[in-house]
């Protein structure tokens, strides 16, 4: 028997959404300290059309792989948003966390 070509990518999204929003059970989201983030040095760039991604975070010691949007960004670290079971989430990541979403077009972060 072959797999389901149909439903593939549905069947996967729903398993993503379940380990994350297992991942998320384990601990609270980590963030980036301000001490790390040095915001008071570096220039920040506020994206009024953010820009999809796929980051690492981390809930307690669980990391995980989210589709995300990047809001914002300095030269070392992105301020990302996501979803959680429906919720918003907001946090600070190193740059090197995130890489550009697989949607084809003229996306830059």
């Amino acid at each position: 028997m072959g797999t389901n070509k149909r439903y593939a990518d549905a069947i996967d999204r729903r398993v993503g959404e379940r380990i994350l929003e297992r991942a998320a059970a384990d601990g609270p989201l980590q963030h980036l300290t301000d001490a790390e983030l040095e915001l008071d040095r570096r220039p920040l760039t506020i994206d009024p059309q953010p820009k999809p991604a796929k980051a690492w975070v981390r809930f307690g010691s669980t990391p995980v792989l989210v589709d995300a949007l990047v809001n914002r960004w300095t030269s070392r670290a992105c301020g990302i948003s996501f979803e959680v079971a429906g919720k918003q989430m907001r946090t600070w990541v190193w740059a090197s966390a995130v890489s550009e979403a697989p949607r084809g077009g003229d996306r830059n972060l």
